[in-house]
């Protein structure tokens, strides 16, 4: 783990706000003009917003971007009084941002086949890795019900295979999408898994990774508070090469790690 620990170059900067909309009950699409970030930005990194009047950032993952043009985009779900007060915003008005920030999903050749699996808000840092993989990909997503459904036109669009997973049966695939992976996994070979949800989600499709001798990357979900490894508070457990458990910080070192570097006690 000590090898991704390195000293993070993020800039900080003004982002006008070019669009925004929510796409499901509490969930919120925004797309910022923010050249700086956007030009640096890679699969699977975030950013931290200011949400005044609140002093804490809050970390968005970063669910697209576009280099060239400058463009930003986030998805996010209202938590609390900070996402709460950011779902407010508008278009025409500028947020505080800080970022590429973490280090994200490692991309291999775009020949490999890739599998994707994400849960709930988990999801749209797997947009992306699904755009550079394109039909050589698969992509599971799973939510409560039909309507929290985000991003599947978008994931279609990429040209991946995709599986939707609904709790409830409504639409899709009826179970969890550790249930449509082990499917998957069993009718075809995959080289690499990403993955993003629930901690008990990512531990299982590691467990279905290993067996199906896949590599496999999972993107830690933990509290933040700067974002920048300064103040420990987005800890999680992780193995040494020796084997041995030591605590990480999730916004320096990861978000993502492969899987067999997380302790999953």
């Amino acid at each position: 783990m000590s090898g991704k620990e390195t000293a993070m170059r993020y800039t900080q900067e003004q982002a006008a706000i070019l669009h925004m909309e929510e796409i499901a009950p509490g969930i919120h699409n925004i797309v910022l003009s923010a050249k700086t970030i956007a030009s640096a930005a890679a699969a699977g990194q975030f950013v931290q917003i200011l949400c005044e009047p609140y002093q804490l950032r809050r970390p968005i993952s970063i669910a697209g971007f576009d280099s060239a043009l400058g463009i930003l985009r986030l998805i996010f779900e209202v938590r609390g009084k900070g996402t709460a007060w950011l779902a407010e915003r508008r278009a025409g008005e500028s947020l505080d941002l800080i970022g590429p920030l973490g280090h994200g999903f490692p991309l291999d050749s775009p020949s490999k086949k890739a599998v994707l699996v994400g849960g709930g808000i988990g999801t749209p840092p797997l947009l992306p890795v699904a755009r550079f993989y394109g039909d050589n990909a698969t992509v599971i997503t799973g939510f409560r019900t039909a309507s929290a459904a985000i991003l599947q036109g978008d994931f279609a669009a990429s040209g991946a295979e995709t599986v939707l997973c609904t709790d409830d049966g409504t639409a899709g695939f009826h179970g969890f999408t550790t249930q449509a992976l082990e499917q998957r996994l069993a009718r075809s070979p995959a080289d690499v898994l990403y993955v993003c949800g629930p901690k008990g989600m990512m531990k299982e499709a590691a467990r279905l990774a290993e067996a199906a001798g896949a590599v496999c990357y999972v993107s830690m979900e933990e509290r933040m508070g700067c974002g920048i490894g300064a103040c420990l508070g987005c800890t999680c457990k992780t193995k040494n090469d020796r084997g041995e458990t030591q605590m990480t910080r999730v916004c320096l070192n990861g978000p993502v790690f492969r899987s067999t570097e997380v302790d999953w006690t």
